[in-house]
């Protein structure tokens, strides 16, 4: 059985959990607390992060390299464009959410809420808080420049590009962080990723203790 051990609120194990379900690759998931790391655990991933997917007899980390490493084994439905400016396109965008959205606020505001609280590193940092939510708007004002000129983030075809922003956003959207309001553009883009069947398992999870807003499961809003 194939395996993924990742987290639920994980960005990064949420594009190789879309990528995976798109390529309709089954996968048995189990949770990892990477924060507490076991012995098999670091034997997995000396680096003591999620995702790591197992298949067969390979292990695998890093979320891009996963993404990429399915996307050569298993090219159908494409996740990425055939020409090179295409390709750089995707990683470029890739790169700038794993990245600088990450950085910028996904760790700010999701790592803040709730990675701190199932952690047990104490209280959120009001500071921090205040700097993604601040920085948020200038990422969707940027996303909108894009989808006003292009289909989807990196043209005119939905590529893993657009599973690495949606994953980001997925997670701040449980934590109500995200507002759908500030551009229609992008609003429009979430709901045709989120109406995708392999976002469905995305929308079920939960944390304990930590319920998300109605709208989050709904493919309406």
């Amino acid at each position: 059985m194939n395996r993924l051990y990742h987290v639920p609120l994980s960005p990064f194990c949420r594009k190789v959990r879309l990528t995976l379900a798109e390529k309709r690759i089954e996968v048995e998931l189990v949770e990892e607390r990477y924060w507490q790391p076991t012995p098999d655990f670091l034997r997995r991933n000396p680096a003591g992060k999620v995702p790591v997917l197992r298949m067969d007899t390979r292990v695998m980390s890093e979320s891009q390299a996963i993404c990429e490493w399915l996307e050569d084994m298993m090219p159908s439905p494409p996740l990425m464009p055939r020409d090179a400016d295409g390709r750089y396109e995707v990683r470029r965008l890739c790169a700038w959410f794993d990245d600088k959205f990450h950085n910028e606020v996904t760790s700010k505001l999701l790592y803040e809420r709730v990675n701190k609280r199932i952690t047990g590193q104490g209280y959120p940092d009001s500071k921090n808080m205040k700097f993604g939510a601040t920085r948020i708007k200038t990422h969707l004002d940027y996303m909108a420049h894009l989808l006003d000129q292009r289909r989807w983030l990196a043209g005119d075809a939905m590529t893993l590009a657009d599973f690495t922003a949606a994953a980001h956003l997925s997670c701040l959207d449980y934590v109500s962080d995200v507002d759908w309001d500030r551009h229609a553009v992008v609003k429009d883009w979430y709901v045709k990723i989120k109406s995708r069947p392999c976002f469905r398992t995305l929308l079920v999870d939960q944390v304990p203790g930590l319920l998300p807003p109605a709208h989050y499961a709904d493919l309406d809003f």
